[in-house]
């Protein structure tokens, strides 16, 4: 049975909700023929996609609409969206970036259409995942049809060179992870005769709850996911006595260097760079982290990078159970605004071409791009044409975009990519069924649906209390009791005030 985990991830500060000069909804009237759609959405290339591009113009072919996308760049969205929100010029669909203190405090005041009744009237709006779309609530309402993303992404990567020239198997468990990178790190594992080499490398993550290596362990260790249920209440992972075992497994692998000494420091751009030179030997991280490390080994001798990487996905704790970390499953939503979409008849509309949008053809278009321009379909995979003409680079550049459309809410429902060789696609297929397994035994945040007032306010500063004592206590900087009077001064700072209010709004809404 999947448990329900809590991440924190609701973080909302004031800002003016707009004023709502749309009507309150509720009305039979009959909604004009919508014969255009206007969307706002964040661009990720230097360009936005061209407003006469190919892509574009199979997506309005598709929908039958004029499709009018006000492409934003990615660096300034949430900045652009508070500002939008304050006009008067409003688009009818609003790509929401996540639990943005402007979304949820205009949401919360009836700025956007609430959903929650609505979606499962659309066949391709109605998810088969319902914990991702309880996780994208706020406070139990869905204010927007969420973006899916692959819920389970955790993985242990290590050199499988390494493992083979040790005579050592894949971990399973934690104490099998400690292992094989005291293995690593004592073993001449390159074999040049040298003491040069470590377990685990760990770039400078310190913030909680952000699928560092340290919560994916905690976890591991039975912590819960940012949030859980104990005597019938939800604490923050951080206050189980599973948190502190989880942290002493990990100091004892950094006292015993096993872990690269500069971990509270190391710049995660260079997070592959041991790995591949040959100095750390496993990372804890996504899965798809895999297909990259394999592709550097690739660059660097293509008739000679197989078998360098091998994974697993999550570890097996002590209490022998597979306590398995998921993501929230989502990357925000298509939010309807009240002021530009008046009336519940208006609001049909926009849902049937959001329901379009996440149809197969338009799901092709927007994630794969247009059959026999930029890909082929082989085998049910999505194969790039070769060489790529101008058209299909246009066409693969622009889709990176208008991805960005993309709501997956009932499961992928394009073509997934080939690989480039039958070893890399052995390796892909294998990372899907470790997630797909995993998936089964994912602990999931219970109260990722709600947003604390006093967390809206003080939050970042309470979580920077208990990061901070985490890397100084793993650095020995300072001693457990340390760790746990910042645990306490996390609760008398306002965590208690944050406890009271998230166990309110959970038992409100069981």
């Amino acid at each position: 049975m999947i448990r329900r985990k809590l991440t924190l991830a609701a973080a909302v500060v004031t800002i003016s909700a707009i004023s709502l000069t749309a009507c309150s909804g509720g009305g039979n009237e009959p909604a004009a023929d919508l014969t255009s759609v206007s969307i706002m959405a964040p661009f990720l290339e230097a360009q936005p996609p061209s407003a006469d591009g190919a892509v574009q113009k199979k997506l309005e072919e598709l929908t039958g609409k004029d499709i009018n996308i006000n492409w934003t760049p990615n660096s300034s969205y949430e900045d652009k969206t508070n500002i939008t929100l304050a006009g008067s010029d409003i688009p009818q669909i609003m790509v929401i970036q996540g639990k943005t203190p402007g979304f949820v405090k205009n949401a919360e005041a009836g700025a956007f259409w609430d959903l929650t009744d609505k979606l499962d009237k659309y066949p391709n709006l109605k998810t088969t995942f319902p914990d991702i779309q309880e996780n994208a609530s706020i406070n139990g309402k869905v204010y927007g049809v969420y973006r899916g993303r692959a819920p389970m992404r955790a993985a242990v990567m290590f050199r499988q060179d390494w493992l083979d020239k040790l005579g050592l198997q894949p971990p399973k468990t934690t104490e099998d992870l400690y292992k094989v990178a005291k293995a690593f790190t004592e073993q001449d594992p390159d074999g040049n005769g040298q003491n040069d080499t470590w377990g685990i490398t760990i770039p400078k993550w310190g913030a909680l709850g952000t699928n560092s290596p340290y919560d994916l362990i905690e976890e591991w260790y039975g912590a819960g996911n940012r949030w859980t249920e104990k005597d019938g209440k939800l604490i923050p992972s951080f206050e189980t006595n599973e948190f502190l075992e989880a942290n002493r497994f990990v100091k004892k692998m950094v006292d015993e260097k096993l872990i690269n000494p500069d971990f509270a420091t190391f710049d995660g751009t260079k997070w592959n760079e041991p790995f591949f030179n040959g100095k750390g030997g496993i990372i804890v991280d996504v899965d798809s982290r895999v297909s990259v490390l394999v592709n550097l080994f690739k660059q660097a001798d293509p008739n000679n990078f197989q078998n360098k990487v091998g994974f697993v996905g999550n570890l097996e704790g002590p209490d022998g159970e597979l306590h398995a970390h998921p993501t929230d499953g989502y990357s925000g939503f298509l939010a309807v605004p009240k002021s530009s979409v008046r009336t519940e008849a208006e609001l049909d509309k926009v849902l049937e071409v959001l329901n379009t949008l996440n149809g197969k053809e338009v799901a092709t278009l927007l994630n794969n791009g247009i059959e026999g321009v930029n890909f082929t379909v082989e085998d049910g995979k999505a194969a790039t044409i070769k060489p790529e003409t101008p058209e299909g680079k246009a066409v693969s550049t622009d889709i990176k975009s208008y991805a960005q459309l993309g709501m997956n809410v009932a499961g992928n429902n394009f073509y997934p990519v080939k690989q480039a060789s039958d070893y890399e696609q052995q390796v892909f297929d294998k990372r899907t069924e470790v997630m797909a397994e995993d998936l089964k035994s994912a602990v999931y945040n219970p109260a990722a649906p709600y947003v604390s007032a006093t967390y809206v306010a003080k939050g970042a500063q309470l979580d920077n209390i208990v990061a901070d004592a985490r890397i100084k206590y793993l650095a020995g900087q300072i001693d457990e009791q340390g760790l746990k009077d910042a645990i306490k001064l996390w609760d008398t700072s306002g965590g208690n005030k944050v406890k009271e209010e998230i166990n309110k709004l959970w038992q409100d809404n069981k």
